[in-house]
């Protein structure tokens, strides 16, 4: 079986092809100020017709979303939720929903209507998930309290936990890693959760953001990396 991911990031996609649970190609495309304005849908057109796909899976890491708890209901709402957080345009953006059954809670995010339609145009099964769903169900939640950060280019997504209950998600579009220290810092005086109780785990890009994991463990004696993205290997999408 032939698997295409995708993950899409602030002004990012990375794709992964699997075949029989092993993958065989990973490549990540990111603009910059020279980029042309459609990078990465060209990308995305590219990435679809590479070869014949049996299932699509898509992972939107883009922060436009909301956090409720399990079973609220109210979904014509989600747009309204989202847009105390970022500026919605529904006319080019998809309401999605993602359960989280774990910790029983639920995400409403949006997802790029343009792209929404290249993927599903070739009529194959596709599953989306928002990546701050992927990453709760992979957090392996055992102390009081707990700070999980996943790393991304340019961005950041983290979740404080304590006694097991979410008290705070946050996705950051950020482009210095000093900025991401200053945001977890922040996090920590506004919520209560001391320095020296707090256990820290880091995970995905690691390497890339390695000032700010060094900085971090200046403040804190508590922290974990507990997966470094390697080549064939992300931690969001494997």
């Amino acid at each position: 079986m032939n698997i295409l991911n995708l993950l899409f990031t602030k002004d990012g996609l990375t794709y992964q092809i699997a075949k029989n649970k092993s993958i065989v190609e990973e490549k990540s495309y990111f603009k910059d100020e020279e980029s042309p304005e459609n990078l990465i849908a060209d990308k995305l057109d590219e990435v679809l017709i590479k070869q014949r796909f049996d299932e699509i899976h898509v992972i939107s890491a883009l922060n436009h979303f909301t956090l409720m708890p399990e079973g609220f209901s109210e979904h014509e709402a989600g747009f309204d939720l989202i847009a105390f957080n970022a500026p919605v345009d529904k006319e080019k953006e998809e309401l999605m929903l993602s359960i989280n059954e774990k910790f029983k809670v639920q995400f409403y995010y949006t997802f790029p209507k343009n792209f929404y339609k290249k993927i599903k145009e070739p009529a194959l099964p596709v599953n989306f998930n928002f990546s701050g769903e992927k990453f709760l169900n992979s957090i392996q939640n055992k102390n009081n309290k707990e700070i999980h950060i996943n790393l991304y280019h340019n961005q950041c997504e983290f979740f404080a936990i304590d006694q097991k209950k979410i008290i705070l998600y946050n996705n950051l579009d950020v482009n210095s890693e000093v900025d991401f220290l200053y945001f977890i810092m922040f996090t920590l005086s506004k919520i209560g959760f001391g320095i020296n109780e707090t256990h820290f785990f880091a995970y995905g890009e690691t390497t890339e953001n390695e000032t700010f994991i060094s900085e971090l463990q200046k403040f804190v004696k508590n922290l974990k990396i507990v997966y470094d993205n390697i080549p064939n290997k992300n931690f969001i999408l494997n």
